[in-house]
């Protein structure tokens, strides 16, 4: 059946490929300028950075200064609080990223890795301020900033203190490296890992932004209206293409990232052991919960809403 279905996708992609090559060549133009001119100047320059860092052995140094309140907090190890920083600042999949980099190197365990997970890996603040509200012409900034990041981190401190209570040990050694931890690198050798890891990450990253911006032209040939699937497929072309219609909609589909964001997140955390069922089980319960968080600003103040 999955070969059928398979054989059944490729004809029917080639298919419109082929009698709408001018459509196909814009969307696949979309998915290469939006990696070229947002993902690639914005991730890579992290992704070497952060893999330097990491292999060098210098995150618990790094994050001396606010360690002591993430751990009071999420009751984490270094990495731990590290993973936290990278996935809310800097977007879309380098809490995957930095998770995966840190399983590489045994510091993190399956368990730890899998929480964080859970949380972890959101669009960056630097793209929800400035492209998603001027998009959708917000002119609230506090609302929606805590619809799309307060919400996962009290999700996080939620789990660290009901479903991994237990799992993952309270109390934590602070500023070390786990047991069977690689050990460290020169600088220069850490360097050329990291640039090398990075480069075939952001290539895969570009390939399935390609990909899935493609993939707008079956509903875009079969459907009345295909620009309300386009979010769901590729969250950075769907909202170009979407524009400002149907706002709340857009902020809903925020917290998932759209089918490409998830392939991302199954490209970074392969060979880690992590489970990415889980990590699609916990975005869906963070977008019933900012649902939920939509609704209760609707009837508590439904002057305010949505402005």
């Amino acid at each position: 059946m999955k070969k059928i279905s398979g054989i059944c996708f490729f004809v029917v992609m080639t298919c419109c490929i082929l009698t709408h090559s001018s459509l196909s060549l814009a969307y696949a133009a979309l998915g290469l300028e939006l990696w070229y001119e947002k993902m690639v100047p914005v991730l890579l320059p992290f992704m070497i950075l952060s893999g330097t860092l990491i292999r060098m052995g210098l995150v618990n140094s790094l994050i001396r200064p606010v360690q002591p309140l993430f751990e009071k907090i999420f009751r984490l190890s270094g990495p731990g609080t590290y993973v936290i920083l990278m996935g809310f600042l800097c977007g879309f999949p380098m809490g995957a990223r930095t998770i995966a980099d840190f399983r590489d190197r045994q510091e993190l365990s399956v368990t730890e890795g899998q929480y964080l997970l859970s949380f972890c890996n959101n669009l960056g603040p630097v793209y929800f301020l400035g492209f998603v509200l001027p998009l959708l012409h917000r002119e609230s900034i506090l609302p929606y900033l805590f619809g799309m990041y307060g919400i996962p981190l009290g999700y996080g401190i939620l789990l660290r203190y009901t479903v991994y209570r237990r799992k993952i040990p309270m109390s934590q050694t602070i500023f070390t490296v786990s047991a069977g931890g690689t050990p460290v690198m020169p600088l220069l050798e850490a360097l050329d890992e990291a640039v090398y890891a990075a480069g075939r990450n952001i290539l895969q990253l570009g390939g399935y932004m390609i990909f899935f911006n493609l993939l707008n032209l079956l509903p875009g040939i079969f459907l009345p209206d295909g620009r309300v699937c386009a979010p769901l497929l590729e969250i950075s072309g769907g909202l170009s293409i979407l524009g400002d219609r149907w706002p709340l909609y857009t902020l809903l589909l925020l917290p998932a990232g759209g089918l490409c964001c998830l392939a991302q997140t199954g490209s970074c955390i392969r060979n880690t052991g992590l489970s990415l069922t889980g990590y699609f089980f916990h975005k869906m319960f963070l977008t019933g919960l900012t649902a939920l968080y939509y609704l209760g600003w609707f009837l508590l103040r439904p002057d305010t809403f949505l402005r």
